[in-house]
């Protein structure tokens, strides 16, 4: 199945180096973006640039970096399922184990005083990070997803203890996920709903 791969995009960076520090030391690979892979290479890890696994340039001002069949397929894969596998190798597309992901803060960005324009609020609505969440969210079972810093502690506790994240917590983080996904929509057509 071949070494194991964390995707890493993070609007939020903090804690990030010293989590990834952990991952490499137990035999991850680390996929990184833009913002996110200069922190991790600043810090000192060896990280591949998500265009390197796709084939395929970040384009339309960063609008598209991670929405890409190589990613998804990584990620949603059946490790359980010969046939997934099996499509994964005739895809030239390896598994991604974890997937570290904080959205764009359209929270902040409405909050904004003077207010800022639709156009700028319509800018900071996050795509592709919900998209792998939810990904990964799904996928449980096979990948560990995290969407908030404060977990990288108990989550680098059980890699270094056990080599591996729990059952228990994967489905914990995977919860966490569509929790906060569903808010993070909620805002939005909450804010976009004032326009109508």
């Amino acid at each position: 199945m071949g070494k194991k791969r964390a995707l890493i995009s993070l609007t939020d960076k903090t804690g990030i180096v010293e989590f990834a520090k952990v991952l490499t030391k137990n035999g991850y690979e680390i996929i990184s973006t833009g913002g996110t892979e200069k922190v991790l290479r600043d810090g000192g890890i060896g990280v591949i640039n998500i265009s390197d696994v796709t084939g395929f340039p970040e384009c339309l001002d960063g609008r598209v970096k991670t929405l890409d069949p190589k990613i998804h397929a990584g990620i949603l894969a059946a490790r359980s399922n010969p046939e997934h596998m099996s499509q994964l190798e005739k895809l030239n597309a390896g598994t991604i184990d974890m997937v570290i992901v904080n959205l764009y803060p359209f929270k902040k960005t409405i909050s904004k005083i003077p207010p800022v324009s639709l156009e700028e609020a319509i800018e900071n609505i996050d795509i592709g990070g919900p998209a792998m969440l939810r990904s990964a969210a799904k996928n449980w079972r096979d990948v560990t997803v995290i969407i908030d810093p404060e977990d990288y502690k108990i989550i680098a506790a059980q890699i270094e203890n056990n080599g591996t994240v729990g059952k228990e917590t994967k489905f914990k983080l995977a919860y966490k996920v569509f929790e906060q996904t569903s808010q993070y929509d909620s805002m939005i057509a909450e804010y976009l709903r004032k326009f109508i």
